[in-house]
């Protein structure tokens, strides 16, 4: 024997074990996870190809200053070598003048004896 309160409750009971219009099946709710899966593929490969540029543009900004280092350095090596030439010819000329005064000395000497 039942109450009619329970009669009322049962009556307004929804049954969950029957599927009902408003729920989607296993298999859309099974599609769903591969398209979004595929979404987040798509972002991580985009991702993916703008580091790789960047990494690529990183490279070529690092040879470009790797080059300008490299003139930069050669630059600075001429310049030593100029001014090494040229203390060298300072030396060499100072070294003939002393050399045309021992001469020139030498003269004096023997024009003198003569």
């Amino acid at each position: 024997m039942t109450t009619p309160e329970y009669d009322w409750w049962r009556g307004k009971r929804i049954n969950d074990n029957v599927p009902s219009s408003s729920t989607r099946p296993i298999e859309e709710h099974l599609q769903v996870f591969p398209i979004e899966l595929e979404i987040v593929k798509q972002d991580f490969e985009k991702k993916s190809l703008e580091l790789r540029k960047r990494i690529e543009k990183l490279e070529e900004e690092n040879i470009q200053l790797g080059l300008d280092v490299n003139v930069q350095k050669v630059a600075e090596l001429e310049r030593l070598l100029h001014q090494h030439r040229s203390r060298n010819s300072v030396i060499e000329l100072k070294a003939s003048l002393i050399e045309i005064e021992e001469f020139k000395r030498k003269i004096d000497e023997l024009n003198a004896a003569l």
